[in-house]
């Protein structure tokens, strides 16, 4: 989706999806959204391309009911209405304030009220009032269980559930940064290899105090026109109203003033263009939210459109569609929309042009304009009510039907559309990409046909399609399914995709890979519907709603104001978790559609040479021939089935205790340490707080051998790759049960992540410490893992922001091996001898430390470490090993290191400075708001060996005592001559850069794949000759004293 975001242009993160996705290598695991709706799964949730996106088919906003019954509830794992008894039941609304709507079903642990209502100009609202936390940190329950915005349960351990590379990771989760080639399966890296345990944690926590302030509010606005609705002679019309309503209005004319507002106060803005929808949100402190509303409000009653603004508002536009070009993921939906019918608004190109004529045309487009809002706040539902009616009202409706594009039916009965498509990819990937057109299926919201389809096509268990692939040795990944965004749901079509990551050999048995696949889809045809299947899945999803956690609020409102236009009434909340009626005939239909001929997209970058087509807007080189007469042929025959492919068994591990234990020992604040060996210890906390049955258990085993080299380190990526790989059949039950996992190949260890009900927690974490325990591997794993290994490594290199970082780093932490070291390490090559040696000796001496929150006695947790330490028998280590890298002291000046960027194609640069500075206090007190927030603070004690777990109370104190004339007299201290600065600038390719000839982003960014990138050091420009200018990095560092280990203990 087109994104605007507070400090500038950025992209929103997209739906949630219906499609189930396998792991990835190196994702591993971090595969992606649960095969339900709206539920993040273990995996790293899927972000929707940058492509307007979330959209989903609309409904007519729900007239208020007549007579009111109070009460309130969810619905139990059948589907069944349970309601809660209320003092209020049968009284008049009006008599008792904050009196709720009985008809908007809740989960049971849900502590907010909510009134539905309709304004005389057809604006509806839902409004969500939260008293029972005035005084503390916004209680906003979320649909999607644990899953705040930048907390634990969203970009750290959404991301459960696999390998990750930990390597120059700054704690911006790619879940949240929004990186647009995660799509698909197209993603092909064995993990986040730019991912850091430690700056992730501390990132996470910042972040999450920036968006969790006091008595914070929250409001979105979902207005029924998108970039379908563009005129043909203005492309991009849509989203470049979008930026332009945030330049002032008639009441408040300063432009960028609710920005400002917001900023002072506490808050942040987004907004996004989709197909059919443009959605508005913010947050804000709750004293200021009445004004905030005002503000707001103006932007859809009487925007200025200034002339001056327009002009600027182009670039910026024009900014964003240059930042989505170098995306594989935004490339391929342009291709695939470029093969709709003519006339049908997929062909359009959404994004804007900076030669449009808009300025003439958008009082006009804002005008025809249909609105739907939803907002939250810590108020009175009363309150609400008065506030809403009195500010919305004002907005006008001029009586037009919302624009309507559902007789466009069909939009892809094309000849074009059965094709097989070469595409040549930005990054170093093989994948093969099957597409679907099916009708919309919005109206099938409570059966969730496709939901069912993408559990069972994105299976990893037994009789799985990737685990027949993966057996074969041609697939890494797989992911089945709809992301909900406006590209793939709306009023013409559903698209329902499975999309591949394939190894090298795969790449070559591509159709074989296909034909797989559709051996499975007719073997469900077949079959028709297995209620016990859908049961299970249903019974998933129902104890993670029952049984939800606190979200963010503007996460939580932007979600809800689109499910408005989604679902009725009763199923806000519901409609996009639950699974309410089993209705086998209309999966058995979508299933069939399924078995149609369909069009096939190959993207490798062994096509280089070979494409000689060019897509309109994005440049991406492809060639278009015929399927294969012979799979062509057969595909359309009675072909026979295979017998190795079949529905997964029994789920063992759905939690079905969710009894709360008694403590065993004294409740403490914070964890205390149960159990001290010298092989390793133990820290344990009863949560005595948020009162769930749920558990954190976070291992890190630590071992010196890892950063002797850089091969080691190389060789301990693929170590933990192939350990994630043999585990992903036997978890892959325990993850889809919403026991999540994430093994993190970390700078000095191995870090084990694992969460979820806590009743057969145990029973996953002990199959990983197995499989760790017995580690083994075959000369074809070991090869396919290296080459996707090279794959990862190069692919981080081409971006600017994360070579960025790895310079930055190189410069910054002592002994730190750079990814093109590492690269170079792999290309040079890796034996099998290499890496056994390694994984035994990495085995032979460890000292681990870890934490157990939640759910479990003291007695159990012991038992936990006990595991570990019996199964793997090491010995322990001889000397303490430092789990951080001491950092060069800078000298008192500004520093430049400026380098090219590696891809010839992309026309990003990235800049960032760095301040050594001598203390650092963080600036704001924020209440956690669900256990994976306090998890992940007491976690960062432990993986730092700090173990100061009241740390943010200190900070809390130590900030009181502050005075405004000592915070200036730092900053002062910081920004002057004697400052220590380090700039790191990596040059995008571009004629204004002195690039004579700049190549299209598909031309030459692969073309030296194979060779080893070198950085090209450039000269200050005019504006930085009084900066010290980094030509060799490794030279000027050795000459920089080096910092003791940074600890804070006190």
């Amino acid at each position: 989706t087109w994104g605007r975001e507070e400090a500038g242009w950025g992209w929103s993160r997209g739906r949630k999806g219906w499609g189930r996705e396998g792991t990835e290598v190196g994702a591993w695991g971090k595969g992606g959204v649960r095969a339900g709706p709206g539920a993040e799964h273990s995996l790293q949730p899927r972000r929707s391309p940058a492509m307007p996106g979330r959209n989903k088919a609309s409904c007519s906003c729900p007239d208020l009911p007549s007579g009111q019954q109070v009460g309130e509830g969810g619905r139990d794992a059948k589907g069944r209405l349970f309601q809660e008894e209320s003092e209020e039941e049968g009284g008049d609304r009006r008599a008792k304030p904050n009196l709720g709507d009985p008809d908007v079903v809740k989960s049971p642990s849900d502590p907010k009220q909510y009134r539905y209502i309709k304004l005389q100009n057809g604006l509806c609202a839902l409004l969500i009032s939260d008293l029972n936390n005035m005084d503390t940190a916004p209680s906003v329950v979320s649909s999607e269980g644990e899953d705040s915005d930048e907390s634990e349960d969203e970009s750290d351990e959404d991301d459960d559930s696999g390998a990750e590379i930990e390597d120059d990771k700054e704690g911006d989760d790619d879940d949240d940064d929004y990186d647009e080639d995660d799509n698909g399966g197209d993603d092909e890296d064995l993990n986040d290899p730019d991912d850091s345990e430690l700056e992730e944690l501390a990132e996470k926590e910042e972040t999450r105090k920036r968006g969790c302030t006091e008595k914070q509010s929250a409001a979105a606005l979902c207005v029924a026109v998108g970039s379908f609705s563009d005129p043909e002679d203005l492309p991009g019309l849509a989203h470049f109203l979008e930026h332009m309503v945030f330049m002032g209005s008639l009441k408040y004319p300063d432009e960028n003033g609710f920005d400002a507002f917001l900023k002072k106060h506490g808050g942040s803005d987004n907004a996004s263009t989709d197909c059919e929808r443009t959605v508005f949100q913010f947050d804000v402190q709750r004293k200021y939210f009445k004004e905030a509303l005002d503000r707001w409000a103006q932007f859809f009653i009487h925007p200025l459109m200034i002339r001056d603004a327009i002009d600027r508002e182009v670039e910026a536009v024009d900014s964003e569609y240059q930042l989505a070009r170098p995306s594989d993921a935004n490339r391929k939906e342009m291709l695939f929309g470029s093969l709709a019918r003519p006339g049908h608004p997929m062909k359009k190109f959404f994004w804007g042009l900076v030669t449009c004529p808009y300025a003439e045309n958008l009082p006009l487009s804002f005008s025809k304009a249909y609105f739907f809002s939803l907002f939250s706040l810590l108020e009175t539902l009363d309150t609400l009510e008065k506030w809403v009616t009195e500010i919305f009202s004002a907005i006008p409706n001029n009586g037009l039907p919302r624009p309507s594009f559902g007789h466009l039916t069909q939009p892809f009965d094309t000849p074009e559309f059965h094709k097989l498509y070469r595409v040549f990819p930005v990054r170093k990937v093989h994948s093969l990409s099957i597409t679907w057109a099916l009708p919309p299926q919005d109206q099938h919201y409570r059966v969730k046909p496709l939901h069912y389809i993408s559990w069972l096509v994105g299976h990893e268990g037994k009789g799985s399609v990737l685990s027949f692939l993966r057996k074969k040795f041609w697939a890494l990944a797989l992911y089945g399914g709809n992301g909900e965004t406006g590209f793939e749901q709306n009023s013409t079509y559903s698209i329902f995709s499975i999309s591949v990551t394939l190894t090298d050999e795969g790449y070559k048995h591509f159709y074989e890979v296909a034909h797989v696949v559709f051996q499975y889809l007719k073997m469900l045809q077949k079959r028709g519907p297995d209620k016990r299947i859908w049961e299970e899945i249903q019974k998933i999803e129902a104890n993670e709603f029952h049984y939800q956690e606190q979200t963010d609020p503007v996460d939580y409102v932007e979600s809800l104001c689109e499910n408005m236009q989604l679902f009725q009434k009763e199923d806000f909340l519901t409609g996009d978790q639950l699974l309410f009626e089993y209705k086998p005939n209309v999966s058995s239909t979508v299933a069939l559609n399924m078995l149609l001929l369909m069009p096939l997209f190959l993207l490798s970058a062994a096509n280089e040479g070979k494409c000689h087509l060019k897509e309109r807007w994005f440049g991406t080189q492809y060639s278009e021939e015929d399927i294969d007469k012979y799979w062509s042929d057969l595909w359309a025959s009675d072909f026979q089935l295979n017998e190795d492919l079949h529905l997964p068994e029994e789920n063992k591990y759905i939690a079905t205790d969710f009894a709360l234990k008694a403590p065993d020992c004294p409740e403490s604040e914070y964890p205390v340490k149960i159990l001290s060996t010298q092989q390793g210890c133990l820290w344990y906390r009863k949560d005595d707080k948020f009162k769930i049955p749920k558990a954190y258990i976070r291992f890190h085993l630590i071992s010196p051998l890892i950063q002797q080299s850089a091969e080691n380190v190389v060789l301990f990526d693929t170590f933990v790759n192939i350990l994630t790989h043999n585990l992903a059949e036997p978890a892959y039950e325990a993850d889809v049960a919403q026991l999540e996992y994430k093994l993190v190949a970390g700078e000095h260890g191995l870090v084990i992540r694992v969460k979820g009900f806590n009743h057969k927690l145990p029973l996953l974490f002990q199959l990983i410490i197995d499989h760790l325990s017995d580690f083994s591997f075959t000369p074809a794993v070991f090869e396919m893992i290296t080459e996707q290994l090279k794959k990862t490594y190069f692919n981080i290199l081409i971006k600017p922001e994360t070579l960025a970082k790895n310079v930055r780093l190189l410069i910054l932490e002592h002994g730190r091996w750079s990814m093109i070291d590492k690269y170079e390490t792999l290309m040079k090559g890796l034996s099998i001898e290499s890496l056994s040696s390694f994984v035994k000796a990495f085995k032979s001496q460890l000292y681990v430390e870890g934490l157990v929150q939640g759910n479990f006695t003291s007695r159990e947790s012991k038992d936990f470490l006990n595991y570990v330490v019996q199964k793997l028998q090491f010995f322990p280590l001889p000397h303490p090993c430092p789990v951080q890298f001491r950092v060069v002291d800078l000298p008192n000046t500004h520093l430049l290191c400026k380098v090219k960027a590696l891809n010839k194609g992309d026309a990003n640069s990235e800049v960032t400075v760095y301040y050594q500075v001598t203390a650092l206090i963080k600036l704001k007190e924020c209440e956690d708001s669900h256990l994976g927030e306090e998890v992940d603070r007491n976690w960062n004690e432990v993986v730092t060996q700090q173990y100061l777990f009241d740390r943010l109370a200190r900070e809390i104190e130590a900030l009181k005592s502050l005075t405004k004339a000592d915070l200036v007299d730092w900053f002062q201290a910081h920004r002057g001559s004697e400052s220590k600065v380090l700039s790191v600038h990596v040059v995008g390719f571009g004629k204004h850069e002195g690039d004579s000839e700049v190549p299209a982003v598909s031309d030459e960014q692969n073309s030296s794949c194979g060779e080893i990138p070198q950085l090209t050091f450039l000269p200050p420009s005019s504006l930085m000759t009084n900066t010290t200018s980094i030509k060799d990095i490794k030279a000027y560092t050795s000459a920089l004293n080096v910092l003791p280990y940074h600890k804070i203990l006190k």
